[in-house]
């Protein structure tokens, strides 16, 4: 072989192996581009899901109880006995009560974005129907239609979060998400009562809708599709449990609607006796809807059980201290939405100090402070006696928003802290059935305290202020003691959730 073809060929050679690197470096950058296109997709999902979940709670909690003070005015435009009215809520609160348990299973199967979407236009269609509503019956049926959507959007958009977001950034992610469960129950009376004096019952309906489309646009975008591996759908255990949650369900709407309790407490027991044979089913099933060994996980087992707990006594407050001013100080719906209003502000200021708080002092410790804190607050609204001035009320009210906005962000953070990833979508379900539920366990609790107290003329001096500040002492009292449940935690329990933020 001559110089002249040795030249040559490393001429060739050169050339194919620029060549070569060209092709390399074309599909490095292709790929950088696809990495840099993917991640900024995330980042965008990332800050958006929490607003999107966000939209959810605060349409559901806000119709939860901006209807309540409406209902006298509802109840005169459909020609209808005010006490007939309560079909209205007890429909919705039966749907959710049922259709609840099955988000994550439906999640599973045909994915958290298809799902997400379906439920927000079932409930702006719902609520579309109840504003048109010419009858009690068209109400009750567009209230359905609502529950049925309210059932999956928040469980289905907490477990979107939960998968989208590891661990050390959950915590934030769903501080911010949850702040409308905050405000919602707050601005929902006096949001109801000014759209009722100044417009119509309608537009308690059709605010939610403009809130609906935009919560299903940014979902058609930024909601990720979430799947897993479908595993036989558990019938038997599903109708066990929606009939024990019906039942208590009906259990709670029916004790402030009626002057017998044998129907009450038969519901109760029935509720319970279903939990029963829903256990009994689970310990033999090998895929139950809701599986035991949830209950296995310490985190979980504690912030499902100190939820309920806590609940109890929180849950009645936003109900008492409204129906308090209206009843014993002679103060308009109106005026009391304003007492309670402060609530909302500094649940938004302690949003931004709950992570700095759990970095530093962890879960157990936080809890079960914030616990005596919020219980301490409760029995201080039984201090002022009939002569001082409603506005008393405004700073305990607002320090109890500060507190519970810490409370729910790290009750609702540590029941989901150490569960696997196949445990998520039944562990997320099973915490959102055991909030709606406690709630109701909560108002239903401070309705019978006041009752109890109200019949003894006796103690209360024949003056019914005094009912209501004997009952804010015996759940304040309660509340403190439910603090105790979190001691059941270790130190380091969370130590995953930290985030550097």
């Amino acid at each position: 072989m001559n110089d002249r073809t040795v030249r040559e060929l490393e001429y060739l050679a050169n050339k194919n192996i620029n060549s070569i690197l060209y092709l390399v470096a074309l599909q490095t950058i292709a790929v950088n581009k696809i990495m840099d296109e993917t991640n900024t997709n995330i980042s965008t999902t990332k800050k958006l899901l929490p607003v999107i979940l966000a939209t959810s709670i605060f349409m559901q909690m806000l119709d939860s109880t901006i209807l309540n003070t409406s209902l006298p005015t509802i109840a005169e435009d459909l020609q209808e006995s005010p006490l007939n009215m309560q079909n209205a809520i007890i429909s919705y609160v039966l749907t959710l009560a049922l259709f609840m348990p099955v988000s994550g299973f439906l999640a599973d199967k045909f994915g958290t974005k298809k799902i997400f979407i379906a439920s927000l236009i079932l409930f702006a269609l719902g609520s579309l129907f109840c504003s048109l509503s010419q009858n009690l019956t068209q109400l009750v049926f567009a209230r359905v239609l609502q529950g049925i959507g309210g059932s999956l959007m928040t469980p289905v958009g907490k477990l979107a979060l939960i998968r989208t977001f590891p661990k050390n950034e959950l915590l934030k992610a769903m501080n911010f998400a949850i702040i409308p469960a905050l405000i919602g129950p707050v601005l929902g009376p006096l949001v109801g009562g000014y759209m009722v004096d100044y417009l119509s019952w309608h537009w308690i309906f059709l605010i939610n809708i403009p809130i609906g489309v935009l919560g299903i646009l940014l979902s058609i975008k930024y909601m990720p599709d979430y799947k897993s591996n479908i595993i036989d759908f558990d019938l038997k255990g599903f109708l066990i449990f929606a009939a024990a949650s019906l039942l208590l369900s009906i259990a709670l709407e029916m004790f402030g609607n009626t002057a017998h309790m044998t129907p009450v407490l038969s519901a109760f027991f029935l509720g319970f006796l279903m939990l029963y044979f829903y256990y009994r089913h689970a310990s033999r099933d090998r895929n139950p809807i809701f599986p035991l060994n949830l209950f296995q996980v310490r985190t979980f087992r504690v912030g499902i059980v100190g939820s309920l707990a806590t609940r109890l006594g929180i849950s009645s407050v936003p109900l008492l201290l409204p129906m308090m001013i209206q009843i014993a100080f002679g103060q308009s719906a109106v005026t009391s939405g304003w007492i309670v209003a402060p609530m909302a502000l500094t649940a938004m200021l302690a949003k931004s100090n709950v992570i700095k708080i759990l970095n530093r002092f962890g879960y157990r410790r936080t809890l079960m402070f914030n616990t005596f804190m919020i219980g301490l607050l409760i029995c201080c609204m039984a201090i002022p006696v009939i002569d001082t001035s409603i506005y008393w009320y405004m700073p305990i009210i607002a320090m109890l928003g500060f507190f519970n906005s810490i409370q729910f962000t790290a009750m609702n953070s540590i029941s989901i802290a150490d569960l696997r990833h196949y445990h998520t979508s039944s562990g997320n379900s099973l915490a959102s059935v055991n909030q709606q539920l406690a709630i109701g366990f909560g108002v239903a609790f401070g309705l019978i305290v006041l009752k109890v107290f109200q019949g003894d003329v006796k103690l209360i001096h024949n003056e019914i202020h005094n009912a209501f500040r004997y009952t804010f002492l015996v759940i304040g009292g309660l509340t403190i003691l439910s603090g105790f449940v979190f001691r059941r935690l270790h130190f380091k329990d969370g130590e995953n959730m930290r985030t550097r933020d």
